[in-house]
């Protein structure tokens, strides 16, 4: 393709807007042009990325024995409320009316239209089991979209869906489309990590994210080196150890004005490590929660969210902290409180002796133990993993990573078989659920994972695999006839190798021309001057590493071929 002929449009300008890397780089380089908050146009440029990578999509899942379909971005929405989600989804799901007034959506997901026509279609176990995919537009109306195509509202996407007659049959299918991605992956050139997650608004039981590591990931993931790994919203850990604290007769101890656990903490000379935090959140029934953790810890509000069995868990008022403490926030503890729900982390159940807020103004408790000055309630793991935290596996430390997630795979058993009627008959004959398992992948995303990880100062470096153009062939001068007849030649000649060359033969400077090289990324460039060429020689070199060679002319094309492979 030559650029002369081809649309592609590089700026200086960054966008205001633009937070990270791959924002910037994707509309600086041409990829992607906004329309509105969280929607872009993908130019041809960029769609020559995503086109590559959805063809190592489909080669990977179709090694597998998925099939694919396309299904319709509008979705009625008899369907969603037959699955319970047109509610429970919330404000992401954009939903419209046709002219007669039906209630439609534009899907995020589209496990409610596989589902209608899977039970329409399958009813023997000996249809068992099937795989379907397809590579679609989704909408989710995000609350506020950013960072480009990794967290906008309109994206493109792989989903697949699997229906089975049993959880072994799942079990099986689940490991193919784990290292269907894996393959996918590692074909992109990408350094990855598959990681235990949480399964969100999906549903499900198991859950499996695919990070494409990066510093500027949205995601931090702790892992060990035996090999666990897990996002910090699912991830456990191995006991903590516990703090050598003096057992004594629980005390209560006057700490005026000090209420966050670094104040009293230095107040009384203590260690965070040995104090319990506690917390008071409500569920969507207005139940007020009491959660306690170590005071130098975290709670995990994904894990707490999953316990209370809500979407979201939300701190309790002033008001309400007023009325279940007795005292201003600042002050909770677990001792004395009005009757509650006590949730108590095993970090903070673990202590033998702690500190925590006395439900008194400007007051707290020392010395305070588990079964003698206070029941421990219900313990469940809310903490948020960290680094240095023990693996729950084999009890070495644990380091912390941050990744882009590109992929995420479920065992989604029968949520929405159950809900909307899919079933089969067995060898039986009994009428029985089918089994399913939901595995995405986001097209766009995974482009713009690629270029967080693989950026410069300058510009884009593109693994080979994606790279819109795998040689950028520049005609230093192309008005001098020389130059472009050897320009010319060299174009030709890769064409008819197969070699995907973007040919920059436009009448610009040298030093534009290699300005927009960097910024576009193509992994091999061969630049043809006037200077080099009165040696007979071509400049060739690799993004990677700029290093140049200069390559005798007849040479050249063979060089190209080599490092183009």
């Amino acid at each position: 393709m030559r650029w002369s002929n081809y649309y592609l449009f590089t700026t200086r300008e960054v966008p205001k807007d633009a937070e990270v890397i791959s924002h910037r780089l994707m509309i600086r380089a041409g990829m992607i042009k906004k329309l509105a908050a969280g929607i872009y146009t993908t130019l041809p440029f960029g769609s020559r990325s995503m086109t590559k990578l959805a063809t190592i999509v489909r080669r990977e899942l179709d090694a597998k024995n998925a099939l694919e379909l396309t299904m319709p971005t509008i979705q009625p929405a008899e369907l969603w409320q037959e699955s319970g989600r047109w509610q429970a989804y919330g404000k992401e799901l954009l939903r419209v009316n046709d002219r007669n007034g039906r209630e439609f959506c534009y899907a995020p997901t589209a496990e409610e239209v596989i589902t209608d026509m899977v039970r329409k279609d399958i009813r023997s176990y000996k249809q068992l089991p099937v795989n379907l995919y397809q590579i679609q537009t989704k909408f989710r109306d995000e609350i506020r979209p950013r960072f480009g195509l990794m967290r906008g509202r309109e994206f493109l996407m792989k989903d697949a869906y699997s229906f089975h007659a049993d959880a072994e049959s799942l079990d099986v299918t689940y490991r193919d489309m784990h290292d269907a991605y894996c393959a996918i992956f590692a074909a992109c050139g990408l350094d990855y990590k598959v990681v235990e997650a949480d399964t969100g608004n999906i549903g499900g039981s198991d859950s499996h994210e695919f990070m494409v590591l990066a510093q500027t990931g949205e995601s931090d993931i702790v892992s060990c080196d035996c090999g666990y790994a897990a996002n910090t919203e699912k991830a456990v850990t191995g006991a903590l150890p516990a703090p050598e604290v003096e057992l004594g007769e629980m005390e209560e101890v006057a700490t005026p004005d000090q209420k966050s656990i670094a104040e009293v903490s230095q107040f009384l000379g203590k260690s965070a490590d040995q104090f319990v935090k506690t917390l008071l959140y409500t569920s969507e029934n207005e139940e007020v929660v009491v959660v306690c953790i170590r005071g130098d810890r975290e709670i995990n509000e994904i894990k707490l969210a999953n316990a209370l069995d809500v979407q979201y868990p939300v701190l309790a008022t002033d008001a309400q902290v007023q009325e279940i403490t007795g005292a201003p926030v600042g002050f909770a503890g677990p001792v004395g409180l009005k009757e509650a729900r006590l949730i108590v982390d095993p970090s903070a159940a673990a202590l033998e002796s702690f500190v925590c807020g006395a439900n008194k103004d400007d007051a707290h408790l020392v010395n305070v133990q588990w079964g003698r000055d206070v029941e421990k309630g219900e313990v469940i793991d809310l903490l948020l993993a960290d680094a240095g935290d023990p693996c729950p596996r084999c009890g070495d430390t644990m380091q912390k990573t941050r990744g882009i997630e590109t992929g995420h795979i479920f065992k989604l058993g029968c949520k929405y078989s159950e809900a909307m009627g899919c079933n089969f008959l067995d060898a039986e004959g009994r009428d029985e659920p089918m089994i399913m398992g939901c595995y995405g992948l986001g097209i766009g995303r995974t482009v713009a994972a690629a270029i967080e990880q693989n950026h410069d100062d300058d510009g884009i470096i593109w693994p080979k695999p994606l790279a819109p153009f795998t040689v950028l062939l520049m005609a230093l001068d192309p008005q001098n006839e020389e130059v472009s007849a050897a320009a010319d030649q060299l174009y030709g000649e890769l064409q008819a190798k197969g070699i995907d060359v973007l040919y920059d033969d436009r009448k610009e400077r040298p030093g534009v021309k290699f300005k927009d090289a960097d910024l576009i990324g193509i992994p091999v460039r061969a630049v043809i001057g006037k200077r080099g060429l009165s040696d007979g020689k071509i400049e060739i070199s690799e993004r990677h590493d700029r290093e140049k060679h200069l390559v005798d002319v007849g040479e050249a094309l063979a060089k190209l071929v080599e490092l183009a492979g």
